[in-house]
């Protein structure tokens, strides 16, 4: 790949995989990209009795939950309870569960994983049964072809399209600006991204039409993005802490509604993969773009 072929030159940053949705991420220093995204990303969900899905929204303290990923299998830690062992390979009965508008085919994870995050996520006296589903890989959940146009974008309980991509530079911006509003800067953990991108300017990720990202050995990898990320009350969420505030959503007001959404807070881009399925992203890797002349 020249870089003398593209207007930007980057590189692959950081990568983050979130296991289970809307508990906190892994950061991997290598993963392997699969039609739905990274692998293993959003694999698992948590949902109510009646099959809908549950998020930092009404539970902050799922940013608590912390997944490790092992050979064989997925270890979940939580404040005061002990590690909940999540086998790749075993499920259990197939279900029908909700993510958004779609229903899509699932697996229980069984007893003992519902017992042990209906009793972390448990609070006020209120008894919630919760259970943890895995999503069956036989069943297609598409991206919004309004976005994706002629592409066929799989994924899997995201919120709606396999990668979120966020560039350096954006994060510092948005920190230049929390801190001279008075706020404490905020890691790029509050904003979920899969993929981060360092050495192009502030939302470049915005503007660009394609992502070649060079894997090594003649690999490549092409991404596009599609959509901006309209922001909710989850970058509110301490990651840390799982206290909640407002001071995140308040700095986006003032700078990042969105006319493309209608004024919705938006940052960084939700992406789509033309090319690349079964190849490796590490950090490191040299990527380039194109800017999206309009």
């Amino acid at each position: 790949m020249n870089p003398a072929d593209f207007d930007l030159q980057a590189s692959v940053s950081r990568l983050f995989v979130y296991p289970i949705k809307s508990c906190a991420g892994v950061e991997l220093q290598e993963s392997l990209l699969i039609e739905t995204g990274l692998e293993f990303d959003r694999a698992w969900m948590v949902v109510d009795e009646e099959g809908e899905f549950l998020s930092q929204r009404e539970l902050p303290r799922m940013a608590l939950i912390r997944p490790t990923l092992k050979y064989s299998e997925m270890v979940l830690r939580a404040p005061g309870m002990l590690a909940l062992h999540i086998a790749f390979d075993r499920v259990e009965e197939p279900v029908r569960v909700r993510v958004w508008d779609d229903e899509v085919a699932a697996y229980d994870m069984g007893d003992i994983a519902a017992q042990w995050f209906s009793d972390f996520l448990s609070e006020g006296g209120a008894r919630r049964k919760l259970r943890l589903v895995r999503f069956d890989p036989e069943h297609r959940r598409l991206s919004s072809r309004k976005w994706t146009g002629e592409v066929e974008a799989l994924n899997q309980f995201a919120d709606g399209f396999p990668l979120l991509v966020i560039s350096e530079a954006s994060l510092a911006e948005f920190n230049a600006r929390m801190q001279a509003a008075g706020h404490d800067a905020v890691g790029m953990e509050r904003f979920r991204p899969n993929l981060v991108l360092a050495g192009i300017e502030a939302h470049d990720e915005d503007r660009v039409d394609e992502v070649r990202i060079d894997t090594g050995d003649g690999g490549l990898v092409l991404l596009r993005p599609v959509k901006p990320c309209a922001r909710c009350t989850i970058p509110d969420v301490d990651p840390a802490t799982a206290e909640t505030g407002t001071a995140v959503n308040e700095t986006l007001r003032a700078y990042r509604a969105d006319p493309r959404l209608d004024g919705a807070l938006t940052f960084g881009m939700n992406v789509i993969v033309l090319e690349g399925v079964e190849q490796a992203l590490r950090v490191g890797q040299p990527a380039g773009a194109n800017l999206r002349f309009e």
